[in-house]
This record gives structure tokens, sequence and C-alpha cells, in this order.
């Protein structure tokens, strides 16, 4: 979208889990977009003054589309467009603390926002997937209706009457529009995914018309982490596993997972009785999950844990030195760009150095069904982002 508008993104910060409800647009359960907008701002000012913000251009590696898409660190712009000194979130002075506070709360609001378009400064996007599905595409045209729309029942008992209709993006917002004379044009969410034959909020799969844009969509297909996590997953796989292994990603304990244990166990075992036909023992299995080693004796992994002969299970934690290594790693590198922020808390890299330890399991990969972190594993070993053993970096 940025790039279809000549804009600078700015790039936000990795949020915590559940901290922001984007919602579901298949049930049109959505947030307003300023309230959705604010409710990140502040959810970012939270992370910096706890020390916990991470930026998502620290874990994705953003190198193979920075000649085409601009980018601007959100604590820059912060920075720049409030002028604050965000350094000052430390401070120990509880009025400089309420000043700053109440400064950043005030351009948080301005920008969800709150008071509306304000001349050529701000243009913020009031419509989201529940009304609009934006294009760039030669045979769309701009104003159809969208196949995708609520049901009957849906419209009775939300007591709604969206109708979503599909938007050209260039021509809404680009020049001539009364967007494109704002310094600033903010979104809500930004989130898309398929369903039901259509794309929930962004239909952008090519663009014949524009070949800088069809280059960048082949780009941004696929998104590796950063140089350094990737290394990292590579090295915990040659100096701690050192054999051909399996990767189970079980994710038991979150939302709707929680209740399908039996058919994510079902799946292991069956990949993991075909491999011991195979003969070869102990078989090795890497094990990334949100379950405690502490209450792995009353499931199957417990099974599995107990018999050494022929298993062997390796995990990751944040405790091993390759994780806290590439953490620092990755935070002189980033903070060598002078972005101004608290003193920080150990960057939290532990997820994604094991999305990458999988991607390298050549005995393959059993994921949990409906998990964005399987799919992403999946994406990562369609990729090869695993390179062969005797190419991995030490």
């Amino acid at each position: 979208m940025a790039a279809i508008l000549n804009r600078t993104l700015v790039v936000p910060p990795v949020l915590d889990h559940h901290a922001v409800a984007l919602g579901s647009c298949p049930k049109f359960r959505v947030l307003e977009p300023k309230e959705l907008r604010l409710e990140v701002w502040d959810h970012a000012i939270d992370l910096i003054k706890e020390g916990r913000y991470v930026s998502m251009a620290e874990i994705i590696d953003l190198s193979s589309v920075s000649t085409v898409v601009k980018t601007i660190d959100i604590r820059h712009f912060i920075s720049m467009w409030c002028g604050v000194g965000l350094d000052s979130l430390c401070s120990d002075d509880p009025n400089i603390q309420t000043s700053l506070m109440s400064d950043l709360k005030k351009c948080g609001s301005f920008l969800s926002g709150f008071h509306g378009n304000v001349d050529t400064c701000l243009h913020a996007i009031d419509v989201d997937c529940r009304t609009t599905v934006w294009t760039y595409q030669e045979n769309d045209s701009d104003g159809d209706l969208d196949s995708f729309q609520p049901d009957e029942q849906l419209k009775i008992k939300k007591k709604i009457s969206y109708v979503r209709h599909r938007r050209d993006v260039y021509k809404s917002l680009g020049p001539g529009s009364e967007a494109y004379f704002s310094t600033v044009l903010a979104f809500g969410s930004l989130f898309t995914a398929p369903y039901r034959g259509s794309q929930l909020y962004i239909d952008i799969k090519e663009s014949p018309r524009d070949h800088k844009i069809q280059t960048l969509i082949g780009k941004i297909d696929f998104m590796p982490f950063s140089p350094e996590i990737i290394n990292a997953g590579k090295k915990f796989v040659q100096k701690n596993i050192r054999k051909p292994f399996l990767c189970a990603q079980l994710r038991l304990l979150d939302g709707q997972f929680k209740n399908h244990w039996k058919e994510t166990f079902s799946v292991l075992k069956q990949k993991v009785e075909a491999l011991k036909q195979k003969g070869s023992l102990p078989i090795h299995i890497f094990v990334m999950t949100d379950l405690p080693r502490s209450n792995w004796s009353s499931c199957y992994l417990g099974d599995l844990a107990s018999n050494a002969k022929l298993f062997k299970l390796h995990v990751l934690s944040d405790g091993e030195e390759v994780v806290k290594r590439t953490a620092s790693k990755i935070a002189a590198t980033f903070d060598g760009t002078k972005v101004s922020h608290c003193s920080r808390q150990p960057l939290d890299v532990l997820l994604y150095i094991e999305e990458t330890v999988c991607s390298c399991a050549s005995l393959g990969f059993v994921g949990t069904a409906g998990s964005t972190i399987a799919e992403n594993i999946e994406m990562m070993r369609k990729n090869s982002v695993c390179l062969n053993s005797d190419e991995i970096a030490v």
C-alpha cells in the first residue's frame, strides 16, 4: 500500500499476543479504525516505557524491499511528529513523566483521527473490512460489490447493514484525491486473509499495469527473518542436534487449540510410527510447544521423553546461549541507528529461532492445524530457508 501510494511506511512494533483486539471480519466483529489506531498507539508507548519494544524491522529482513518502500521506525516518527524525546519516558521525575504522557496521549488521539481529518496534515481512513476491499488491478471496476457479503442471518443477529465494495486504492487515495495532499495517511488494521473466495480487506495479488508493484508483490510473498535469527537457528541445529530430525510444533494452551489435543497428537503419532518403521533409531525430535515441560508427563510428549532408546527430544529455551547472543546482537545492530528509547530488556527472539530450527527438519514437520506459526514454518520450508548443513554459518 505504501509503495502504490508512494508513501513512507511507519514500521510498527511486535505487539503482545492478544494486546489489541484486531477483530474478526468474517463475523463483522471489528473495532472502529480510530479506536484500533489509538489502542495500538497506547500499546506501543507502553512497550517503549517498559523496555520491551521490539520493532518488526528487527525481526523481519526488510532489505529486499528497501529500494521500493521507504520506511521509518514508529519511535522515530513519534519523536519527530509529537516533538518529544522518548528517553524522557524513563525519567524518575514524576512531573516529566506526567507532562510527556499527556503530550503523547494528545498526539496519539490526533493521529488516530479522533479530531477528524485536519487540513493537509492528516487523513484518517475510517473504512475497514466490513465495507471495503482494496484493489489495484486492471480488471476491477472501482465500486463493484465484493463476492463476500454478510449473510441475512448475520445481518439480523448483529443488526448490521454493511455492504462490501471493491475500491481501487490508487484512485481513492492517490493523486487527485483528498487523501493525496495529506502528510499522514492513517489506516486502521491492514490485516487481510482469504475467506470464501475473497480477501478480507486487501486483494492485490498481482499488478500487470505496474511493473514496480508486481516485482514488490513477488518479494513480499515471503519475507524471511533477519539474518541473525536465521543463522542462530542453523547454529543450534548444527551444534545441538547434529542429526536428521523431525520438528513437532504443538500449540496446546492458547484459545481454540487447548480443545484439540487429541487431533494434534494423533498426527504426530502417525509420523513417529512411520519413522520407527524405517529403523533409524533413536529418532531425533525438536519440540516447540507452549506446554511447560513439567506437564509433559500427562500427554504423548511424556511417552516420547521417557523412552530414550527410541527417541531423543530437543528443545530450545530463553536460557540457551545462542538465544541470548542473538538477542544482544540484534539489539546492538538496531540501537546503533540511535533510535531513542528506554533501556531495553533482552529481546524476545525465542519463537523466531524455534521456527528457523523447524525449517531445517530433514525428517519432516508436524504442525498444529490452524496455527499461523505452523503456516509460517511451512512457508519457510517451502522457500528453503535452511541451507544444507555444510553451508550453515558458525
